[in-house]
């Protein structure tokens, strides 16, 4: 009678001359390395199967290497994908002070060339130059958010 964990020692056999990949390599490293933090594997034995693992080539390889270990206890469950990011909302508060700080700066601007005043012209320049690019940003950065219905676009793989 076959036990439960017969089906994955059966499954390498048909395809043991063929070439194991990269991340079937990186498998049965997780999978040592489960065995070694449950202690069924002391550290030099842990460190000789992964140096055979990164060097062995075909499944059968492979598979002698984590052959004597019981599968079903050492499973390890594989790496779960990230969340997608959501994206941070973007403060109408701080959109709308950077608005009225241009404001501000324009009308320091139109009172200083009325009343020569070179330090209301300073300010009122300073104060376009550094609100209206944050003002601007967050400005599109609200517009994406409304037009992508609030999630971040997908990342390039």
């Amino acid at each position: 009678m076959a036990g439960p964990g017969d089906e994955q020692a059966a499954a390498p056999a048909g395809r043991s001359l063929l070439r194991a990949s990269h991340a079937d390599r990186e498998q049965v490293i997780e999978t040592l390395k489960a065995a070694f933090v449950q202690g069924r594997l002391a550290k030099d034995e842990f460190d000789l199967r992964v140096s055979q693992t990164l060097g062995s080539r075909t499944y059968a390889e492979i598979a002698t290497l984590t052959a004597d270990l019981p599968v079903g206890l050492i499973r390890t469950s594989p790496p779960a994908d990230p969340a997608p990011a959501q994206a941070q909302p973007v403060s109408k508060v701080l959109m709308w002070g950077a608005c009225v700080i241009i404001v501000g700066a324009a009308g320091s601007i139109l009172a200083a060339l009325s009343t020569n005043t070179f330090l209301l012209l300073v300010a009122g320049v300073l104060g376009i130059l550094i609100a209206a690019p944050v003002a601007g940003t967050l400005m599109l950065d609200w517009w994406r958010g409304n037009r992508s219905g609030g999630q971040s676009p997908p990342r390039p793989a």
